[in-house]
Order: C-alpha cells, then sequence, then structure tokens
C-alpha cells in the first residue's frame, strides 16, 4: 500500500508526521522478471487507455507505475499527490504529462478514463466513489476501506455504474502456492478438511520506542490490523468464505512516538488470536503478531481425514496422506504458478479482452466483513457470525 497523498481539508494529518509516516517500510508486491504476458495489440495514442494516479507512494511508484508503462495500450497521464510540488517530482521522475495539486482536479479532467488510488484506507471509500460518479474506471489499492460498511458503499456504488471496471489490488503474499493449494484441494487430496492452523508472525521483539506508522493508526488504517485482512483473502481462494469468527488481541506496545517524538497512544493490536469456521465447519486458528521475536515464522497447517499440508515460512509445499511416515515435497514449478499482473488484467477488463478475477469489490467486502467481525469480537468478547448483519 502507498503513501498518502495529504488532500487539503480531507487529510488530518500533520505534515511532519504524514512525512515520517510515510517513509517506513513498506512491503511491496513485486512483479517477477518473466512478466512477459502484456498485450502485444498495437494501437494508437488515441486508442490508448489514459489513468490518473491518486497517490504516488512507494508502491504505486514502484510496481502499478512501472506496470501500467509496461501496456501498450495504456497511458499514465496525470498525478494527483499530497501536494501539488509532491505531485510535480513523481511527474518528472516518470515522465508523466500533468500534476494536479488535488484529487478533484484530477478527476475533473474529461481526457481521464480510469484512476489508480493509491492511498491509504481511509481515503479510499471518498474517492472511489467520487471516481465512479466522475465516470472514471477505478484501480484500488488494497485493503479495501476503512470498515464494512464503506466497503459495501463501494460495491453498491460499483454495480450502480456496470459499465466501470472496479477493481481492487490483491494480496500476493500466496500467489506462489496459490494454484497447487488449490489444484491439491480439488483433488481431495487431504479428504475432508478438519481443521487449518495459519501463523503470520514477525520475529521481531516488540518496539518499545516504535514509531507512529499509519498502520498503527485507527484513523487512517481503521478496523485493519496488521496484515489479517490480507491472509484471509489468500484463505477464500483457498476454501471460500468463512463464519462464526471469535477473536482476542492485545496491544502490547501502547503508545508509540510520533514525528515530533510525542507518545502517542495506540489502539490497534499488535497480538491477535483468531478462530472461525468454514462451510463445512471445519476449524481455523489464525495467529498474528510483529511482538513474536524469534519466533519460527509464517506457517500454515491443513489437516483434513486423509491428508495434512504444511506451507513454511519459504512457502515451500510438502504434503502427505494416511500410510505415509512423513510429509513429502510437493513439486511446485514457476511455470505453473500464478503471478502478478494487476495492471494488466484492470486495462485488459477495460478494453474488453478479460474479466477481472482478482480481485472484486465482492472479495474485498468479504474481507472487511471478516477483519470488522475480529475486531468486534476482541471487543466485545462475543463470537460474531458472517456475513455481518
Amino acid at each position: 500500500m502507498s503513501e498518502d497523498p495529504d488532500f487539503g481539508n480531507s487529510a488530518k494529518i500533520k505534515r511532519r508526521e504524514f512525512l515520517s509516516a510515510a517513509a517506513l517500510p513498506i512491503v511491496a508486491v513485486v512483479a517477477p522478471a518473466s512478466l512477459s504476458a502484456q498485450s502485444t495489440t498495437s494501437s494508437s495514442a488515441s486508442d490508448r487507455v489514459r489513468v490518473g494516479i491518486i497517490g504516488a507512494g512507494a508502491n504505486v511508484r514502484s510496481i502499478q507505475i512501472p506496470g501500467f508503462r509496461q501496456i501498450s495500450q495504456c497511458e499514465v497521464v496525470a498525478v494527483a499527490n499530497r501536494s501539488l510540488q509532491s505531485s510535480q517530482r513523481v511527474t518528472s521522475e516518470f515522465n508523466i504529462p500533468r500534476a494536479y495539486g488535488s484529487w478533484q482536479e484530477l478527476l475533473d479532467a474529461d481526457d481521464i478514463d480510469a484512476v489508480l488510488i493509491g492511498t491509504w484506507p481511509y481515503m479510499h471509500h471518498e474517492l472511489t466513489l467520487a471516481a465512479l460518479a466522475a465516470g472514471k474506471h477505478v484501480l484500488c489499492q488494497a485493503r479495501m476501506a476503512n470498515n464494512a460498511t464503506e466497503a459495501r458503499a463501494m460495491l453498491a456504488a460499483s454495480r450502480r455504474y456496470p459499465e466501470l471496471i472496479a477493481q481492487l489490488v490483491p494480496t500476493s503474499t500466496s500467489y506462489v502456492i496459490d494454484n497447487v493449494l488449490q489444484r491439491l484441494l480439488a483433488e481431495n487430496y487431504v479428504g475432508e478438511v478438519l481443521s487449518v492452523e495459519v501463523q503470520r508472525l514477525r520475529r521481531s521483539f516488540a518496539e518499545q520506542d516504535g514509531v507512529l506508522g499509519w498502520r498503527h493508526d485507527r484513523q487512517f488504517s481503521g478496523y485493519n490490523t496488521l496484515n489479517i485482512g490480507s491472509t484471509y483473502e489468500s484463505m477464500l481462494r483457498w476454501f471460500g468464505a468463512g463464519s462464526r469468527v471469535t477473536a482476542q488481541a492485545k496491544v502490547h506496545v501502547s503508545q508509540r512516538k510520533n514525528a515530533a517524538g510525542e507518545r502517542v497512544a495506540v489502539s490497534i493490536p499488535d497480538h491477535v488470536d483468531v478462530l472461525y469456521e468454514l462451510a463445512n465447519a471445519a476449524q481455523v486458528h489464525m495467529r498474528f503478531s510483529e511482538t513474536t521475536g524469534l519466533s519460527n515464522g509464517n506457517q500454515t497447517w491443513i489437516h483434513g481425514s486423509e491428508g495434512t499440508i504444511h506451507i513454511d515460512s519459504g512457502l515451500n509445499v510438502f504434503a502427505g496422506r494416511r500410510g505415509d511416515a512423513a510429509l513429502s515435497a510437493v513439486a511446485n514449478p514457476q511455470s505453473g504458478q500464478a503471478y502478478y499482473r494487476v495492471e494488466e488484467e484492470f486495462i485488459n477488463s477495460i478494453r474488453g479482452v478479460e474479466a477481472v478475477s482478482l480481485a472484486r469489490f465482492e472479495t474485498g467486502v468479504q474481507y472487511m466483513e471478516w477483519t470488522e467481525a475480529v475486531h468486534r469480537s476482541v471487543e466485545s468478547g462475543q463470537t460474531l457470525n458472517l456475513p455481518l448483519a
């Protein structure tokens, strides 16, 4: 996810606090070197899909803009970042024709067909509704919104404009294993799925003098916590939607320093445990933390009536069936793996070449409802049913 532009009265964060938060490391979705599936159909400049960028942070500059520039039927024509000056820096870096000082100016431009929304989640709802109303196709960074209500409103708006493409940048953390897992489960390799164990753990200790980043700020990140939404998005690809969510969480680092060195209270948890059920009532236990020093990192176990699948921290897949003495490595050649092609899919969808598969707004509503269910369960101590009422 990218850094957020300062959109005048809409952004309440102080400029120096924004710059400090935006400087934090960001995990990028990296397109492999083999990304060569771009359409080769020749086109004139007038046939191209003209894209405007709203929010040109680290991911947008390193991933999305280069991705668009690889597509012959696409041209990035404008940028609206946090200020006119920062917009001009981006247009200069990438030789983009126009820089705007506000997102409203960009949406008013008649010659822009589509927009990439690269801001923090707190702006996604407002910008998506405004862009669709302005007749622009929308590609929105994940996470979809601050909460499920905003996500549902974004989906409803997209359905009011069926002629416009509305797409989300999907999580790429499971691309390497998505196809092989879907194949094994479709082949009934494990039999009936009985339970799933997922842990997404950092190996670092609690940062008692940690910096206040936007991901720790409820105003800018909403109910999004750690990487629970992106992990559930991957689970949706493997198992479909879940139900009956129960969660507990802790804020181990209760204060963080802002850009001025002042300690600010933090309410977003840095350690979460979740239980939920799959459609067949199989139980899923998920553990997320950024305070688990020297842990064994990310792991996934899928246990079934006839077999077990294990994914280690290196995204290597191992499996075994009843009667086997141990798990064995599962071949997962690169040629059979999914890979990042979000910009290509977006442009192709606008041109009518293909339909959006990753990720639709419907998927975003599902992971936002699950994320909010986790939050509500933590706050109330109750079990929440999905979909949320």
